[in-house]
């Protein structure tokens, strides 16, 4: 690649022209300084999938990084084919926020902090393969409760057989997902076929024990405190979207656990050797850019797996929080709590785009819908766009944000976080362990961990601030409030205080 590759369309935009303009160019949000965090490895990928077959729009969001096939942080659409990889291995991983009714000064104390951290873990598993057995006072989720929820979603019967507020699921941005027909039957026909595979009937207790947990890496839950903007829109969009300023929040990172994994895997698998069968290429000889065509066996095949993966993720989430909402009862009785918004980034949705029906895959990128869409007419967010969660990281805060009419321009869809700008290898390598615990504690931010995780550091991300800079200057969306964390649940060893 040069060292000028784009041609800047706006103070945050530019464009990526490829095949010297046979096709039409890859759409980049971001400042120049965010433009300079792409890696010719990430330009590589998003050109790959751009002359892949079908494919009509691509958008490298600000947190774009390199991935498998495509890159994290990037956007897709295509009216004929269906893509995994630019779906990603963790179907519907997604962020949720919990509103609560106490204020801050209620987490102010260590002790309090210390004491929710403990009811949460206590609940919560975290890291791979651990699921509800872990957790002595979780929910023990019936193995016939697990295959209603892949089958279902958040429908009444799964909420109410898990103790989640029935009201919660009109505040998702999908509470279920259907087969590839359209149907549920389709789904229970496709779980049915993997649980006769040996394998997979005897792992799936497995499975869905890990409802109601948090997964490795870059998974997490957060208390925040909310700062809303001082501004007039922000205050009403926050009004509406149920936001106290001031007020504690719970932020959670998380998506379909282990049995997501095993469907993606096995869609690869799967895939790949029907294209080593008949001799097909790959775009950019990259086997994680298999795809099928709609309509085909295969592609089917794909969206009914990607549904079962998609409402685990949606149960796992509303779970999550009906627990860390029972942990905060537990530690500050009489707390109440209510679901802002659970959103995704990692799925492929049917949308209308350009007047005519396409999928749209966003692999760690986020649906933006502003005020006024249509698809939101049946949502309580018609007259404001729906809510928008950005993981920052604990010390920069996270955002809640808005989208704005100009999000068109990138498939109706912004980034997912801040993205990194070290890989976890490099983290481990060249960052300080000392450094980076004395900065949660300089911070006042307490975690579950004896040490923060390295790989996972502030300092291993591009800079939040530049990024949301990217997302407004570029007109996709308007940040709403600021989330400030008080205390951090990841994977690693409990902390003494």
């Amino acid at each position: 690649m040069s060292s000028s590759p784009f041609i800047p369309t706006g103070d945050a935009t530019a464009i990526l022209p490829v095949r010297n303009g046979e096709l039409s160019p890859i759409t980049v949000i971001g400042t120049p300084e965010i433009r300079g965090t792409f890696d010719d490895l990430c330009l590589k990928q998003a050109i790959n999938v751009r002359m892949a077959p079908g494919v009509t729009d691509v958008v490298l969001n600000p947190d774009a990084h390199c991935g498998y096939g495509a890159p994290i942080g990037c956007v897709l659409a295509s009216p004929t084919h269906i893509y995994p990889g630019p779906v990603g291995v963790d179907i519907k991983c997604s962020m949720s926020l919990l509103q609560l009714d106490i204020d801050e000064d209620a987490v102010a104390d260590r002790r309090t902090r210390r004491a929710l951290i403990e009811a949460i873990v206590a609940r919560t598993p975290t890291g791979s393969g651990r699921g509800q057995r872990h957790a002595p006072k979780g929910r023990r989720v019936d193995v016939s409760v697990g295959r209603r929820a892949v089958v279902e979603g958040a429908s009444h019967g799964v909420c109410e057989a898990l103790g989640v507020p029935l009201a919660w699921a009109a505040r998702c941005e999908d509470s279920h997902h259907e087969g590839h027909d359209g149907s549920q039957a389709a789904l229970e026909e496709r779980l049915s076929r993997h649980l006769r595979e040996e394998r997979m009937g005897k792992l799936f207790p497995e499975k869905t024990a890990q409802l109601g947990s948090y997964g490795g890496g870059n998974h997490f839950g957060e208390c925040e405190i909310v700062h809303v903007a001082d501004n007039e829109r922000a205050r009403s969009v926050a009004t509406a979207f149920g936001l106290r300023d001031r007020g504690v929040a719970f932020l959670s990172h998380c998506g379909s656990r282990g049995w997501g994994a095993w469907l993606a895997d096995l869609q690869f698998r799967t895939l790949r050797q029907h294209f080593d069968r008949w001799s097909i290429p790959l775009p950019g000889n990259d086997r994680h850019m298999v795809h099928a065509p709609l309509g085909t066996d295969e592609a089917n095949a794909y969206l009914d797996d990607m549904a079962l993966g998609a409402n685990f993720a949606t149960v796992n989430h509303l779970l999550i929080n009906a627990l860390v909402l029972e942990a905060f009862q537990e530690v500050l009785p009489g707390v109440k709590g209510e679901l802002v918004y659970l959103i995704s980034h990692n799925i492929a949705r049917k949308e209308v785009f350009n007047d005519r029906e396409t999928w749209v895959h966003r692999k760690g990128a986020t649906r933006a819908f502003p005020a006024g869409h249509f698809a939101l007419k049946s949502t309580p967010f018609y007259e404001t766009g729906h809510p928008i969660l950005l993981p920052g990281n604990p010390q920069a805060g996270s955002s809640v944000m808005v989208a704005d009419p100009g999000a068109k321009l990138s498939c109706f869809s912004v980034n997912h976080g801040a993205g990194r700008t070290m890989s976890r290898t490099a983290a481990t390598k060249n960052l300080d362990q000392r450094a980076v615990d004395e900065s949660f504690e300089r911070a006042d931010i307490l975690t579950n961990c004896r040490q923060y995780p390295i790989d996972e550091a502030p300092k291993a991300y591009k800079d939040f601030n530049e990024v949301i800079r990217s997302v407004e200057t570029a007109g996709l969306a308007t940040e709403i409030a600021r989330l400030k964390a008080r205390f951090v649940i990841k994977d690693g060893d409990k902390a003494d205080d």
